[in-house]
């Protein structure tokens, strides 16, 4: 088959990024959908169905739709805009699970759907304003969405909107309905979907011909999936503690946008188009006399909003600017959520520009601001631990994570500061406990195993670190180097003699099966 690509203009560094990195997803991409496609084009056909409706189930199983969805996810692990931010994560999961427990309670998430898909959520380092669901229960969100929402439920509405797609099965009805055309064709839809998520114009050189056309007879189903993404999200947000108003304000947000921005920044638009219907019916779903009621900025989500603005990279000379801001003559004159912002944004900019110092008391100040707020006190007491590591002052770090509340201080924010600074401070005994305790309720989670595993190196326990950097390496799908590692560690046990400890070798020798089990059927897919 000739796979024929448009004449574009030269690629900026970031294009090129984005376009290496789809370049090398695409093998893996098109196989998996060979792979899911292949029972349906195997079947007799007056066996075959035809396109569902909005209401009727989906040619491709749940287990397909998660493999297809494993297979996109390891890539987007090692995509360098990828990030694990303690603070950032537990703020957006805060809002997912809620969400998550609100479409089950009432019939939208399936028992099935609940037990089989993945429900993960990923960061992107990313100052463009998206979220997108992946196949399989699998979410993106980056930074730039986060930095740039008012509330807490402007994202709840964002989150609950996509998490519709992924309960009413979406991807798949989409992927069901292109049965008729090449597997190629599908993945270079999806690929061309991923691309625009990063950069709107990168995705240009992928999507041609057939491919454009395809797309295109897509547009009126995806309304529909768009309207039905609405309805169901929205009547998510009221059962699961968030404003519904929330829907209607990120709605407005985004129709401002549209209209003054078109320069790509928002690809949110491109892949959920706003039109005049969806936006009549956000509005009619509000209740009489309610629709004024707009919700409330809180310290909590401006600080989330400014840290994620800062943590976005935003290039040096936009750091000094907000490191500068809040010695303006307004500032003073800002209401407290604004200042709350402001000041995190300069402390956190501070740091990265290695004013240690400067940080420190900016982030004085900011305690001042947000006093008797204690979501927000917590908050600064983490930049604060941030701060004081970034400096290198890991007892200082300790110091500002002490004493902390016992609904806190298992939180994984605190978990990840305190290993990583007991381990500078060479004290890795005294959080090792609490690490097993969390990859023991959450074995998904790669930081904290990685994090583990450098616990247990630091205290002469080589055997039971290669084990973690195993369980870290199969946390984010990458089974050949899980493979590899446990064969390491079986390797040091062998070396170890009657001093080996057994009960780890025979927990090395069962995950080594598992885990090599798991390869086979990667390398089945492809």
């Amino acid at each position: 088959m000739r796979v024929w690509y448009c004449r574009v203009a030269p690629m900026s560094m970031v294009q090129f990024k984005c376009f290496r990195l789809l370049m090398s997803m695409q093998q893996a991409l098109v196989a998996t959908i060979l792979v899911a496609f292949s029972a349906l084009h195997s079947l007799p056909a007056a066996a075959q169905p035809s396109l569902p409706t909005l209401g009727d189930g989906s040619e491709l199983t749940t287990s397909a739709e998660r493999r297809l969805g494993d297979r996109i996810i390891r890539e987007l692990y090692r995509d360098p805009d990828y990030i694990d931010d303690a603070v950032l994560a537990e703020y957006v999961q805060g809002i997912w699970q809620p969400l998550k427990a609100a479409a089950k309670a009432r019939g939208e998430l399936s028992p099935e759907l609940e037990e089989r898909f993945a429900w993960q959520i990923l960061l992107g380092r990313d100052r463009t304003v998206n979220a997108f669901a992946l196949p399989g229960g699998y979410l993106g969100v980056h930074l730039g969405l986060i930095g740039v929402v008012a509330t807490r439920d402007e994202l709840a509405s964002v989150l609950s909107h996509e998490l519709s797609h992924v309960t009413q099965r979406h991807i798949a009805r989409l992927l069901s309905q292109q049965s008729k055309q090449t597997p190629l064709m599908l993945g270079a839809m999806i690929l061309t979907a991923l691309a625009v998520s990063k950069n709107p114009g990168a995705a240009q050189a992928l999507m041609v011909g057939g491919q454009a056309l395809a797309i295109q007879n897509q547009l009126n189903f995806s309304r529909d999936m768009e309207r039905e993404a609405d309805r169901v999200g929205y009547g998510l947000m009221g059962p699961a503690g968030f404003a519904p108003q929330g829907f209607v304000s990120m709605f407005e947000k985004l129709q401002q946008a549209n209209r003054l921005n078109d320069n790509g920044s928002w690809p949110y638009l491109r892949s959920h188009p706003l039109t005049t219907e969806r936006m009549a019916d956000m509005h009619s779903r509000t209740p009489m006399g309610s629709a004024a009621a707009a919700p409330v900025a809180t310290l909590e989500h401006a600080m989330v909003a400014a840290r994620a603005r800062v943590l976005s990279n935003p290039g040096v000379d936009t750091l000094r600017q907000w490191v500068a801001e809040p010695q303006s003559s307004g500032f003073a004159a800002l209401p407290p959520a604004r200042r709350a912002a402001v000041l995190y944004a300069a402390a956190l900019g501070s740091s990265q520009l290695r004013d240690a110092g400067g940080a420190r008391a900016t982030a004085t100040r900011l305690h001042e601001v947000v006093r008797g707020d204690p979501a927000a006190e917590r908050l600064v007491r983490l930049l604060s631990a941030d701060i004081e590591m970034a400096a290198g002052d890991a007892a200082a770090a300790l110091g500002a994570l002490a004493n902390l509340p016992g609904d806190t201080a298992v939180r994984r924010p605190e978990l990840v500061l305190r290993a990583q600074a007991l381990l500078r401070v060479g004290r890795p005994a005294e959080v090792t406990g609490a690490l097993q305790t969390w990859v023991a309720g959450h074995p998904e989670d790669a930081t904290v195993w990685q994090l583990l595993a450098s616990n247990w190196q630091a205290q002469g326990q080589p055997l039971r670190a290669v084990r973690a950097e195993a369980e870290a390496r199969a946390a984010h799908y990458d089974y050949a180097a899980a493979v590899d590692r446990f064969k390491a560690g079986q390797d040091l046990a062998r070396r170890g003699g009657p001093q080996v400890d057994h009960s780890e070798a025979s927990i090395i020798d069962t995950r080594l099966k598992v885990v090599e089990s798991l390869l086979r059927e990667q390398a089945a897919e492809r």
